[in-house]
């Protein structure tokens, strides 16, 4: 089993990313980059979920020696021009605030009726090796942005986002009911088989 550094310090990220990856069919022995405390934060300064994937999972794949997984996701609101997108984690104005950039989401958009609230969550997967070779997969959840926070479960916009074809926020879904769907289900399936060549 290939031992794999996740870049991401969100505590969350790393058991559902392995439920997603052992669900494939792929299991790995996921380390969060936490592990390493010589390993700086990565700042992201791309305009793409692609370009902040790929800086972080190449960033720390060199730093460490491993291969590493990243991933950068969002919310895609229509009504907001695509936005908060690749500025999702810190649209409040502090990067990690769920609750502050929830809140302002919903207050952006009071005064838009429910047929136009429609939105995506987008996540792309990046892994890298020590030598720089890299590969992405794009995953990809359509929906809407309801009115008010609904749910437990997840975290982020889960709870005001219904995906199209469901009655539930995704804070209302089981684990493997929201991999099955999400952005970054699909988006870590399609990198799977990279993982597989590893081993």
């Amino acid at each position: 089993m290939p031992k794999v550094v996740l870049a991401t310090r969100n505590a969350h990220k790393v058991p559902e990313i392995s439920r997603i990856l052992s669900s494939a069919g792929e299991p790995v022995s996921l380390v969060a980059v936490s592990d390493f405390p010589g390993v700086e934060d990565v700042e992201e300064t791309g305009l793409t979920f692609e370009e902040n994937a790929l800086l972080k999972a190449r960033s720390v794949a060199a730093a460490t020696g491993l291969p590493a997984l990243a991933d950068d996701s969002g919310l895609s609101v229509a009504a907001l021009g695509g936005m908060p997108g690749v500025f999702s984690a810190r649209w409040a104005g502090v990067h990690g605030d769920d609750g502050a950039n929830l809140r302002l989401v919903l207050a952006q958009l009071t005064s838009v009726p429910d047929s136009h609230r429609q939105a995506a969550f987008v996540c792309v997967a990046a892994l890298a090796l020590p030598d720089g070779t890299s590969w992405t997969s794009e995953g990809r959840c359509d929906g809407v942005v309801v009115r008010s926070p609904r749910g437990t479960n997840g975290f982020g916009y889960d709870p005001i986002f219904v995906a199209s074809g469901s009655s539930l926020t995704t804070a209302e879904l089981s684990p493997d009911e929201k991999d099955a769907i999400s952005h970054r289900g699909k988006a870590f399936r399609g990198i799977a088989p990279r993982l597989a060549a590893l081993a």
